[in-house]
């Protein structure tokens, strides 16, 4: 599931963006309220798409940009009430992909976002898959086809298989398909994530076999 970093010191919009992003069930969304905590979660973190302010108590959304460029290339919006022609021109200089005006639309926001991310995922891949035994997945349009049939999933079984054949053979706990899939501010019970194991499996039929549970360990993908 795409991770996305939210920076924005008004608590209000800060609220609105990240709940309306993680509504859709498409999106983990970590959010910091200032620079500095900005890029602390840049500096452990590694993100898919980020939304910028620009004047933030600290370090500013164009100093968080360029912290970001040096270590990612996922794309940048920025969100702010700067809209002169000068402060446009220096996000685009210093590496950002997109450039709203405040106030703006939410709605406008998120297709930009998904389209960004769908031109990202193009770059870096030419319909890279992920497979195990029957099972695969094309990330690229987010398409699971077991044998000869394709599988229709919902968002989070979808990227709960994705994240078990990216670690396939590898054991993951609970408490990291929480962090990985639900994101880690996600206040539920672990016991979500065998509901969902459960629903995929069905969904896969009898290909859902290589799901494995690992007793007092979590879930693993083999052929």
């Amino acid at each position: 599931m795409p991770r996305m970093l939210i920076v924005e010191d008004s608590t209000q919009l800060r609220q609105l963006v990240s709940e309306y992003f993680r509504d859709t069930g498409a999106f983990v969304v970590d959010s910091a309220k200032d620079g500095t905590e900005g890029v602390a979660l840049v500096s452990k973190n590694t993100y898919d798409i980020a939304i910028l302010d620009i004047m933030l108590p600290g370090l500013s959304g164009f100093d968080i940009c360029r912290i970001l460029r040096r270590k990612s290339n996922c794309p940048i919006v920025f969100l702010t009430a700067l809209g002169t022609e000068d402060n446009i021109l220096k996000g685009y200089a210093l590496g950002a992909d997109e450039y709203m005006v405040k106030p703006f639309s939410i709605k406008v926001l998120y297709a930009k976002c998904l389209a960004l991310l769908a031109r990202s995922a193009e770059e870096k891949s030419e319909e890279k898959v992920l497979s195990c035994g029957e099972i695969r997945i094309y990330p690229s349009r987010m398409e699971v086809r077991a044998g000869d049939q394709e599988v229709e999933l919902p968002p989070k079984e979808y990227f709960l298989l994705k994240v078990l054949l990216e670690n396939q053979g590898h054991v993951l706990g609970r408490d990291r398909l929480l962090d990985l899939v639900w994101g880690a501010d996600f206040d539920g019970s672990e016991r979500v994530v065998d509901s969902h194991i459960k629903k995929l499996r069905k969904r896969l039929g009898t290909f859902g076999e290589i799901i494995r549970t690992v007793i007092g360990g979590g879930y693993k993908v083999m052929p």
